[in-house]
């Protein structure tokens, strides 16, 4: 098993890793964990770090305070200005580095979606305009029964842009993400769970934690490798044919198909212990 334990922060997340789980937690309830700017920067560095270096086998998203994320901060539209250069430049020269810099925020949150581990997200109260774009890239989604989902962005005079919507259409029925997205309802817990958007619904946010972290330990103890490939499938599944998915499967076994993970994964259900078997390894980067 997974032994690294650590404990870090920055200034918009705590992060701890211990028994193979890596715990992220949107850290300023006093903001209603709005994503500013540090945000945008410091949620990729994280979840690649945990990713590339292998440092975890799952990842737990959640959040403190009454609410998960309000979402976009809105000193993200209104502070930093334009350098010199902007200034100078034509409305159509603007608009195209402006695509490059939505691509860039829509990055944020698919590293989720990339991450070589599951990614499990906890949310409690407000799950807001861009905490549904980051929480419809995580792997499975749990949450209270105060909970609710609402696509803020029409709200306010937008179309939502980071990811709700080509993720969300492969969570939900349509019908569903168009009636949202165009009147900004809120979706409360008990029918997203209905839908289909999140496995369970608990009472309180420490029971919502609890029950989480067991999942989490629970896919913690399986063959690391067989995890990461089920991800990489489901994935794949997800945005390609049913016969381009199957050649995929047959292409990754010829070269992942671990006999002594079956093995150790045998031994250890006949002998009622958990399986000890080897985590993945850290990506190489450069020569």
């Amino acid at each position: 098993m997974f032994d690294a334990t650590t404990d870090t922060a920055t200034s918009c997340f705590a992060v701890s890793i211990h028994d193979g789980i890596a715990h992220i937690q949107l850290n300023r309830p006093e903001a209603l964990n709005a994503m500013n700017r540090a945000f945008w920067n410091e949620l990729p560095a994280i979840v690649r770090d945990i990713s590339d270096n292998a440092r975890a086998r799952v990842i737990v998203i959640s959040s403190t305070g009454k609410h998960f994320s309000a979402g976009m901060d809105l000193s993200v539209f209104t502070s930093g200005g334009t350098t010199s250069t902007e200034g100078r430049a034509d409305r159509e020269t603007r608009n195209e580095s402006f695509r490059y810099h939505v691509h860039h925020l829509q990055d944020v949150f698919s590293c989720l979606d990339q991450a070589r581990m599951p990614v499990l997200v906890a949310v409690q109260g407000g799950c807001i305009g861009g905490a549904v774009d980051m929480t419809t890239a995580c792997d499975i989604r749990y949450a209270t029964a105060d909970a609710f989902f609402c696509i803020q962005e029409i709200n306010i005079g937008m179309t939502a842009d980071v990811g709700t919507f080509p993720r969300l259409c492969k969570l939900i029925p349509e019908g569903w993400v168009r009636e949202l997205a165009y009147t900004g309802r809120r979706l409360p817990a008990a029918k997203a769970k209905e839908l289909g958007l999140v496995n369970e619904v608990y009472a309180t946010h420490e029971e919502l934690l609890a029950a989480v972290m067991e999942t989490a330990r629970e896919i913690a103890s399986k063959a690391p490798l067989a995890v990461a490939g089920s991800k990489v499938m489901i994935n794949y599944a997800r945005d390609h044919t049913i016969k381009d998915s199957l050649d995929y499967i047959a292409t990754w076994q010829t070269g992942m198909f671990a006999p002594s993970h079956m093995a150790e994964a045998f031994a250890a259900k006949s002998q009622q212990r958990d399986g000890v078997f080897p985590d993945l390894l850290p990506l190489r980067k450069g020569m």
